[in-house]
This record gives C-alpha cells, sequence and structure tokens, in this order.
C-alpha cells in the first residue's frame, strides 16, 4: 500500500510547499545517483499479492479494515476497495534456493490469510479481475477508508472535469462512464520487487521494459470485465483508463500519462525517471512531511501517483542509507501460489540474462519495439506475434520456448540458483506454454463450455486454486 496521509483537501500553498520540497529531494537523489559507488550485489526480491475477498454467492465482500484489524499478519494491508487486501513477503537474496524458500513462506501466509476470511464467512481469492464483478460495486461506499484514496479521487476528478470513460475493444466492446476512480480497483496484480545495485540499476529497469511483453502473456489471468470478454490481459487498458490523467499543460491526450509503459528507456542512469516524475507529472496529493530530505518522503509520495508499468522506486535501509528498486507491475495476480512463484522465478531469470545483454552488448531493441510487443501481448497473450532481437515478427508462443525459457534458464544459472531449483518452476512456465493454458485461456474456455456461467467459474476457479495444482494442468468442469 502507498504512504497514508493526514488530509485530503489542500490549498494552493501546500502545493507549493511541496513542489518546494519535491524539488530538493529530486536534486539530492540526483547527486546520491551521481555519487554512488560500483559494487556486485546480488540482486534481492521481494513481491506483493493483491487478492479479493469474496463470499458464498462469489460476490465481493467489502469487509477488508474488520478482517484487517483482527488477523495477526503483519504481511497484509488494505487495498483501494473493500474487498480487496495486499500480501507481501520478506526480501530475499536472489541465490541459492529462494524460490522454494519464497514458495514456503507464501504458503504460510496465503494459508493463515484464506483460514482467517473463513472464520469471517468469506473466502480469498486470487484473480487479475474477479469475473462477477459488476460497475455497481465500484462506488465510493466501498472505498478503503484512508485519506489517501479519497484525497486521490478528488484531485484526479478536479483534474479531470468529466466522469472516467471506459472504452475498452478486445473480442467484445465496453463503453462506460464512472464517476470515481474505483475502477482501479477492479485490477489486481502480483507485483515483483527487485532491489539493485544504484550504478547498474537502468539496466535491470530496461531489462524489466523488455521482459513485460512475455510477462502479460505467461501470466494473463483477467479476459473478462462486467463479463465482457475484452483483451487477453483486460487489466492493462481498464487501469491506464482508470487514471486517465496526463502531465502538465493539458498532457492527458498526449504520450506521458500517469499509468502508461513509460516514455523511454533509462540512457544513462534511473534518475531519468525522477527527473521526469518532477517535470511533467503535477503533484496529486501535497501532504507536507516534516522529515529531513535524506528520507525523501515527499519524492515517494510523488513517484507513488505514478504509475509506470515498470516503477522505480526509492527506498531506505536500516542504516538510513537509500537504496533502489525495480517493481514489476505487469502480471495478473494468481492463478496459484506455485504459478505465483514460478513466474516470479521466469521474470528474475529473464530479466537478468537481459541485464547482461543490455550490460555487454547494448539495447537489444528499441523501446517502440518493446513498447508493441507488451500491447501486442497483452490483447492477444502468447498466439500475438512480436518482433525480436533479429527484427523479425514471430510469434510468442515459439519465442518463448526457443528463446525466452532458456535465457530465463541461464539467467538463473548467473545468479548460482541450482538447476534442480530452476527446472522446476520454470518447468510449469514451459508446460503452461505448450499447453496454451494461462489463467486468461482457462477462463475463455470455461465460459465457451458454460456461456454465461461466471459464478461457476469463479467457483471452480476457487476450487482449483485451493489444489495449488498448477494452471496448465486445471479442467474446464
Amino acid at each position: 500500500m502507498g504512504q497514508e496521509i493526514s488530509q485530503t483537501q489542500f490549498s494552493a500553498a501546500d502545493f507549493t510547499r511541496f513542489l518546494h520540497r519535491l524539488s530538493v529531494e529530486t536534486e539530492r537523489l540526483g547527486q546520491f545517483f551521481s555519487d554512488a559507488s560500483p559494487n556486485n550485489d546480488k540482486p534481492i526480491a521481494g513481491l506483493e499479492i493483491e487478492a479479493w475477498l469474496i463470499n458464498d454467492a462469489m460476490r465481493p465482500s467489502p469487509i477488508n479494515e474488520h478482517y484487517l484489524s483482527t488477523i495477526d499478519e503483519p504481511l497484509a494491508s488494505a487495498e483501494l476497495a473493500k474487498f480487496n487486501i495486499e500480501l507481501n513477503t520478506h526480501p530475499l537474496t536472489l541465490e541459492g534456493t529462494i524460490f522454494s524458500d519464497l514458495h514456503r513462506q507464501l504458503q504460510s501466509t496465503w494459508s493463515n490469510a484464506v483460514a482467517h476470511a473463513e472464520l469471517l464467512d468469506s473466502r480469498l481469492m486470487m484473480i487479475g479481475i474477479l469475473p462477477t464483478l459488476l460497475p455497481s460495486d465500484l462506488t465510493i461506499a466501498n472505498m478503503s477508508d484512508l485519506n489517501r484514496y479519497r484525497a486521490l479521487n478528488r484531485q484526479i476528478l478536479a483534474i479531470r472535469e468529466h466522469p472516467i470513460h471506459l472504452d475498452i475493444t478486445g473480442n467484445e466492446h465496453l463503453d462506460l462512464d464512472h464517476d470515481d476512480i474505483m475502477l482501479e480497483s477492479a485490477t489486481t496484480s502480483l507485483q515483483l520487487h527487485t532491489k539493485v545495485p544504484v550504478h547498474t540499476a537502468h539496466h535491470y529497469y530496461n531489462a524489466a521494459i523488455i521482459a513485460s511483453a512475455a510477462m502479460v502473456a505467461i501470466c494473463g489471468n483477467a479476459p473478462y470485465l462486467f463479463q465482457k470478454d475484452l483483451w487477453y490481459e483486460s487489466r492493462i487498458p481498464l487501469f491506464e483508463q482508470a487514471v486517465d490523467i496526463g502531465g502538465y499543460n493539458g498532457a492527458a491526450q498526449g504520450p506521458i500519462k500517469r499509468v502508461s509503459f513509460g516514455t523511454g528507456y533509462a540512457r544513462h542512469s534511473l534518475f531519468e525517471c525522477f527527473q521526469e516524475n518532477l517535470e511533467h507529472f503535477p503533484v496529486l496529493l501535497p501532504e507536507y512531511l516534516d522529515e529531513d530530505s535524506a528520507s525523501f518522503a515527499h519524492l515517494k509520495l510523488h513517484n507513488g501517483t505514478i504509475w509506470r508499468w515498470n516503477r522505480p522506486l526509492v527506498g531506505i535501509n536500516d542504516d538510513g542509507t537509500p537504496h533502489i528498486r525495480i517493481e514489476h507491475r505487469t502480471p495478473a495476480a494468481g492463478p496459484t501460489l506455485i504459478d505465483t512463484v514460478a513466474n516470479a522465478a521466469f521474470y528474475y531469470g529473464l530479466t537478468q540474462n537481459l541485464f547482461e545483454l543490455i550490460s555487454n552488448d547494448g539495447l537489444p531493441i528499441e523501446f517502440t519495439v518493446a513498447r508493441d510487443n507488451f500491447y501486442h501481448a497483452a490483447k492477444q497473450g502468447i498466439s500475438s506475434h512480436v518482433s525480436w532481437i533479429d527484427e523479425q515478427s514471430i510469434r510468442l508462443q515459439s519465442l518463448l520456448i526457443s528463446d525466452l525459457i532458456p535465457r530465463a534458464l541461464d539467467g538463473l544459472t548467473q545468479l548460482g540458483i541450482p538447476e534442480d531449483e530452476s527446472q522446476r518452476y520454470l518447468g510449469i512456465i514451459q508446460q503452461r506454454i505448450e499447453s496454451q493454458q494461462t489463467g486468461s485461456q482457462w477462463q475463455r474456455q470455461f465460459i465457451k463450455k458454460h456461456p454465461n456461467e461466471f459464478r461457476k467459474m469463479t467457483e471452480h476457479y476457487i476450487h482449483n486454486q485451493q489444489s495449488n495444482v498448477p494452471v496448465s494442468e486445471w479442467p474446464l468442469s
């Protein structure tokens, strides 16, 4: 969850004071990047899973305040909607048996969270978009009781001066207006974090950008929104349109948007992203934080209102020094814990391989190609055609088998992951690709077999999720 704030309304003076602090902290961060000494520290991984609370009718259960106040789980926190929560993991160094360790950690946290939901006559579900969700569920009454969200809603609607408009064309067409930012809460994701050395952070960031097309395809788990069959991963256009405001001077319809694939690679330093934040994005939450500039509190709050699909983050170590993380936001939540860990293994292996490639040989494809690949994959999944290093168009399914999964294996080997550990989790990805059954594909096949049976599909989905059998092996009835 982002930083909480103490108020929901602000004056012009608040914006002026905040912008001054933001400028000071951005300058200080630039100096931090300039002064950073090279090091060979191994990347450190962590992840966040967003999940749904639902009732026995397979409908949203808006009880997260009571749920979170009564669960003994420090790794759980609130999300935008009262029927969503977030579960986190402790950071682990990318080496050895990290994925088995991560799997055990997640299993313990998830089992505790599921059991607590059941005590409250609810269930917990990991999926990109809840299939039974209706527009009437996404109201201010169902917004989590946090100032941050109320203030964001107020500021975004004030800038837009008109309702949120969704216009998504996929296999079907969805066109509707909505009066608040609660549409954003319909998108639930797996967010993968990587703490990386400062002097090479831009190479990791660029690697994550290039990996995004493959990730959104293999993790696809959100084809339906309001029971309309839209994109293979409908979270992507939904989130981008749900917070559809841009930069300064009426740039909402231009290339710089609050939710986007970004405007380009980081060429020399990841500081370029934070400089862009200052120069191109109006402040939304001008909360004055009486902290030293070394904490970068205002910079972090501002950065938290800009949602690149690959987002750079600033954190503070236990000794008070800053660090840099890359937050990869393209995967949907679910379908199971073992699928989640497999997704993480593929991502960390592939980005490590691409990091080495970029460091040694430069960027292998243009940013515009990486961006186009991402949106093709979000619309059409593993059957999409993408452009790769040789500039030839290739079916993504074939590229995954012939090139990207081997790259991921190579990257995990570079990180010191034992072969049996890598093979276990990457084998799940390979089986998913070969069977052509991702979460999105399973949902579409289920509805094809059982037209309009979204409640029934949700019941079967939860049953399969609790079995922890990979989605590639799920039956359709």
